[in-house]
């Protein structure tokens, strides 16, 4: 265990002596969710069960370098950020994750997780803002959802749709009525980047009066695609 003390507190935190397989760390603004444009630092981890026809993260399934988490936190810290998100890849897919979620919470990150939603969350310490991504039909790994998700959220978590074409918009709104999403927590509609023009998707989702959060990955339009962004 190696013992560190948060900022702003007086009591010791132990760290377990994990190792995490990471694909890189970066500070960006938030491009997403309810946090768009705020300053945060990204810890993307590597590796993914899944294989979504549109991922922007490829180059996420595989290499990265081990690290502890002591070695994780010392790198966040260098950044003096408030928020911390953890992706992939699929994050949950090694599970030292879930320590290292807790350990950030426990010295006072805001955390969210970025999940595909296809492994249990859980385990997910409570204090994390979960965005759970809701495969569909168009992204290929429709069959890897996992419903039983839903029952761990709360209202500081997000549910994501990224949406290919209309056949997608009309199955994820079938999608929230079987299951009562609004009743869960807020939604997310994002068009596939490259694929589904914004402002059609704005059209159906304002001619259909949907209780939605459409949202256009702000990273990309700042930059464009690439890693570290």
């Amino acid at each position: 265990m190696t013992l560190i003390v948060p900022p702003s507190q007086d009591v010791f935190i132990q760290i377990p002596k994990v190792i995490l397989r990471v694909n890189e760390i970066f500070f960006s603004l938030q491009g997403e969710t309810s946090r768009v444009g705020l300053p945060t630092v990204f810890v993307r981890l590597t590796g993914c069960p899944l294989r979504c026809n549109y991922c922007d993260t490829k180059y996420a399934f595989y290499g990265g370098e081990g690290m502890s988490i002591s070695t994780v936190l010392a790198e966040i810290d260098g950044y003096k950020a408030r928020y911390v998100t953890i992706t992939g890849g699929e994050p949950l897919a090694q599970k030292e994750c879930l320590i290292l979620l807790r350990i950030l919470c426990e010295t006072g990150y805001l955390v969210s997780l970025e999940t595909s939603g296809a492994l249990d969350v859980s385990q997910v310490d409570a204090r994390v803002s979960k965005i759970l991504d809701i495969k569909t039909p168009g992204s290929g790994e429709v069959e890897k959802n996992c419903w039983a998700n839903l029952n761990y959220l709360t209202q500081h978590d997000e549910l994501k749709f990224v949406l290919c074409d209309e056949a997608d918009y009309q199955w994820a709104i079938e999608m929230m009525h079987k299951y009562l999403m609004g009743n869960i927590c807020p939604i997310l509609f994002s068009p596939v980047y490259g694929q589904l023009d914004p402002a059609l998707l704005a059209t159906w989702v304002l001619r259909d009066r949907l209780q939605v959060r459409m949202q256009i990955q702000l990273h990309k339009l700042l930059w464009g695609e690439g890693p570290g962004r």
